[in-house]
């Protein structure tokens, strides 16, 4: 601005009632420049003064705020005419400042409207020029009139001053006080283009705001140089805050200093600074803002984009692009920070959750205990928190349906492999924030350039906050390690034998499935007994894989139908809840013994014999001395009749298979019909139990009889093995056969009727002695020249359709054709005038396999079939619907 005695600009300050600031018009390289001009002949009140350094300051003197009110209020952000009357010795301008009019005598004189209000006090010189006479005339109208300081006498006078808060003893207190509520404002100082400090009103509490959820560079650095964009970021508040009305909303503090946003009448000043390019997001308060964070994301994001200032080298993350969305099926829980999916297509995929990061280890405190030493360091049990994170995945989320948004795929480097993060969400829930807001994970702080974050990352900030304040998980008091203090029990038989005892007493034990080395070998966490250790399924023998040799990389090859062995227990029991049957040691301290995970419908099943009934493991001679040998048998004898797994190749050893004399093997086939009824039909098999037709009599006498079976006696007897017992069923009383028992689980079987269940045994009552002479009602079959397809899905269904055939007929005849291991395998035809074949319907409707038998007796039956199933093959019905699934499509 020039040295010329008459000025025109903008008014940026009052300095107080009778000195203002006026801005020139905007440089070409730089900010406009500022002149501070006085007015001429006046006296104001002087304003307060801060106290520094513990000193006592200055209070106002007696309406020096309302003085300088009424000229802010008047003035700020007005164009006015400055013509100077003197220049002191101090170098001061004092002159008349004029407001308005298109010339100096149709323009407003401030001080002469100054005076008249009796605001301002006139001080004349030794000399009274014509402008000094009329502020003298006009000072002693405001006196007549009682104007201003005139109102009052000297007494009265002395009470007009404010009561001013400089420093705030408890912010927090103040911030509860105002209770997030807009309070009028005004700014009295920019320091930085995010820090301001006001005046609240009309309590005049002085306090300093850092604007919240957003950062500008420093005005002024440690070596006296601005930051770039520092400077014009000052002064683009000053320009639109500094002394004008506001409102602020104090949201929180950091140390002394309040977190807020201040509202001009046009909006939140951080979402300006942003737009322009003058200010970053700042995640640490961005949560705090007033509004949300979204409008200050949304602002930052169009500096970005049109790369204003701050931004100007901005280039953006090319991993943000090509965002997806799908769904999975959550098949393993990782360290607190990630999960595996299944796909629709089957494919598994790790996915991070976006923004997240797990508890890490801690720095042991000096002077803390050592850790223990008698084993390696796990991070799982080791590290506070881990374990709880894991396990409240775990229990949300394993074998769940989840919905995922990828946010970003963060790229390769030396130490990581490529990692796509996500947000992960369970009925529309977002799992990231439910672990933060129990404070068990934390969320990760980004660079303010880096777009590789989270979607809902501010909602993850206001989780964490929350967690924090309520001194949840990791944010509590601590007053312990919070650390899991396991027993790891691997290749040290001694220890091993120290818990042996413990598990035999306990029968069953709860544990959780840690990891998965093969089929039938798998590490588990046991919590009741805080230990770690190998686990072996007994019974069976499961395809090993290949080994692992050094670097993790595998030695020879692995056996048949390994990695399918492997990849079905991973599928039923990795992290699963499980229940354990210890029976023994092997040489290596692993424990030997069944292990039962819960099906669709929340039984407990044994995994051995899943394993066996699917063809991923065969049947072990050391199983006739255990529990569970006829149910691991029978599994076997299933499989080989599917042939499933392998068994895809067996074929019946034709001593076995055919137990007649070769003599009799003609093409003359023995057909002996009996009648009989069916009354049960095993699943997922064509085996069958029948009755013999004649029968009705005897059996329909022996359930009158066994009524007599007396009620009191249920649970008092210890059943054995084979041994024949009572059991109710459906209110009445029925004989059974004890097949296996073990703890508080008993495997009957209802000999007069073929069925079987699974009972406590303490639901069995003994069975009266002349009842256990009758020999049993019903006797077990399998159909005859044909198979049931080898996939479960259609096992059930081809079991399902014989059902529905068989039961729907009051009486069937059956014919005895030969035997397979020990079972009959029989042909059923319909009771009529037809006599249809059973089979044949079966393999004609799409529901069964036709067998190829060599024996001369079968050919025209062979035949029959395998023209019904070619034919079924070309209509695909049922098991051929999509082609054929055993690889001799026609």
């Amino acid at each position: 601005m020039s040295d010329s005695p008459q000025k025109r600009g903008v008014v940026k300050q009052v300095l107080s009632g009778d000195a203002v600031v006026i801005q020139g018009p905007p440089q070409p390289n730089g900010p406009p420049k500022e002149v501070t001009v006085y007015l001429a002949n006046i006296a104001a009140p002087r304003l307060a003064r801060r106290p520094n350094d513990g000193g006592s300051g200055q209070p106002d003197e007696p309406l020096a705020w309302e003085a300088r009110e009424f000229l802010r209020k008047k003035l700020i952000g007005q164009t006015v005419t400055f013509i100077r009357d003197f220049l002191a010795t101090s170098g001061r301008e004092h002159g008349r400042i004029y407001l308005g009019g298109t010339s100096v005598e149709t323009a407003e004189n401030v001080a002469e409207t100054a005076v008249s209000e009796g605001l301002l006090e006139v001080r004349p010189g030794k000399q009274v020029d014509e402008n000094t006479q009329k502020l003298i005339d006009l000072q002693e109208k405001a006196k007549a009139a009682k104007k201003g300081r005139w109102a009052f006498d000297e007494e009265q006078l002395k009470e007009q001053v404010r009561n001013i808060t400089w420093t705030v003893a408890d912010p927090r207190a103040l911030v509860d006080k105002y209770q997030l509520k807009p309070v009028k404002a005004v700014i009295e100082q920019v320091r930085d283009g995010s820090t301001v400090r006001a005046f609240l009103l009309p309590d005049n509490e002085y306090v300093t705001i850092q604007l919240s959820g957003v950062k500008t560079p420093s005005a002024r650095a440690n070596d006296g140089l601005a930051q770039p964009f520092g400077e014009e970021a000052r002064f683009f508040v000053e320009q639109r805050l500094l002394q004008r009305d506001v409102e602020v909303v104090l949201e929180s503090v950091s140390n002394q200093n309040f977190i807020g946003s201040v509202i001009h009448p046009r909006g939140n000043i951080a979402v300006f600074l942003l737009q322009e390019g003058y200010a970053k997001c700042v995640d640490w308060s961005i949560g705090l803002a007033t509004g949300g964070p979204q409008p200050l994301r949304d602002a930052e994001k169009i500096a970005k984009e049109k790369k204003l200032r701050l931004w100007r080298h901005y280039v953006g993350s090319s991993s943000t692009a090509n965002k997806k969305a799908f769904s999975g099926i959550v098949t393993e829980i990782g360290h607190g920070d990630s999960i595996t999916v299944q796909t629709d297509d089957g494919t598994e995929q790790k996915i991070y959750l976006a923004s997240i990061r797990p508890p890490r280890k801690e720095q042991p405190a000096e002077g803390a205990p050592a850790a223990p030493t008698n084993r390696k360091f796990s991070p799982l049990y080791d590290i506070p928190f881990l374990y709880e994170t894991r396990e409240y995945l775990r229990k949300k989320l394993l074998g769940k349906k989840v919905d995922i948004s990828v946010d970003y795929v963060q790229a390769k480097t030396d130490l990581y492999p490529e990692k796509t993060a996500a947000t992960v969400t369970l009925n529309g829930k977002n799992i990231a924030v439910e672990l933060l807001e129990k404070g068990l994970v934390r969320v990760v702080r980004h660079r303010n350039d880096d777009d590789n974050r989270a979607s809902d990352f501010d909602a993850l900030l206001a989780a964490e906050a929350n967690a924090e304040k309520e001194k949840k998980g990791q944010y509590a008091e601590k007053k312990g390690s919070n650390t899991i203090r396991i027993v790891e029990l691997q290749n040290d038989l001694a220890r091993s034998k120290q818990f042996l005892p413990a598990f035999e007493r306990a029968k069953r034990s709860d544990a959780i499935v840690e990891f998965v080395s093969s089929g039938s070998r798998l590490r588990l966490y046991v919590p009741k007994e805080n230990v770690l250790l190998t686990f072996l399924l007994g019974g069976i023998s499961c395809p090993r894989g290949a080994r692992l040799g050094p670097g993790g990389k595998p030695v020879g090859e692995s056996e048949p139908f390994a990695e399918e062995a492997l990849a079905f227990t991973k599928k039923h029991a990795l992290q699963r809840d499980v229940k354990i049957e210890v029976e023994n040691l092997d040489k290596n301290g692993g424990f030997i013994g069944y292990l039962f995970v819960q099906n669709a419908s929340g039984a407990w099943v044994n995994l051995s014999e899943l394993l066996v009934e699917n063809g991923l493991a065969s049947v072990h001679f050391t199983a006739e001395r255990g529990p569970y040998g006829p149910q691991l048998s029978s599994a076997e004898r299933h499989a080989k009749a599917g042939k499933r797994g392998l068994w895809a190749t067996y074929v019946e050893p034709e001593a076995a298979a055919v137990e007649v004399d070769p003599s009799t093997d003609t093409a003359d086939r023995k057909v002996n019909y009996r009648k009989v009824v069916v009354t049960e039909v095993v699943p997922r098999t064509f085996r069958f139990a029948v009755q013999a037709y004649d029968d009705a009599p005897t059996i329909e006498k022996l359930m009158t009889e066994l009524a007599e079976v007396d009620d009191s006696t249920v649970g008092t007897l210890r059943p054995k093995k084979n041994e024949i017992v009572a059991v109710k069923y459906n209110e009445q009383w029925h004989r059974a056969k004890v097949e296996s028992i073990k703890g508080d689980v008993a495997e009957i079987y209802y000999i007069d009727y073929g069925n079987r269940e699974t009972l406590a045994p303490n639901k069995l009552a003994p069975l009266p002695a002349k009842f256990r002479t009758v020999q049993p009602l019903a006797k077990e079959y399998t159909l005859a020249l044909v198979g049931v397809p080898n996939d479960d899905f259609y096992a059930g269904e081809a079991s399902s359709a014989l059902g529905e055939i068989v039961f729907a007929q009051q009486s069937l005849l059956l014919n005895p054709e030969y035997k397979i291991n020990g079972l009959d395998a029989a042909s059923l035809v319909t009771d009529d005038d037809k006599k249809e074949d059973i089979a044949k319907i079966l393999v004609t409707d799409g529901f069964a396999l036709a067998e190829n038998r060599r024996e001369k007796r079968f050919a025209k039956l062979v035949e029959q079939y395998a023209e019904a199933e070619k034919a079924a093959r070309k209509s695909h019905k049922n098991i051929w619907q999509y082609g054929d699934f055993t690889g001799n499509e026609l």
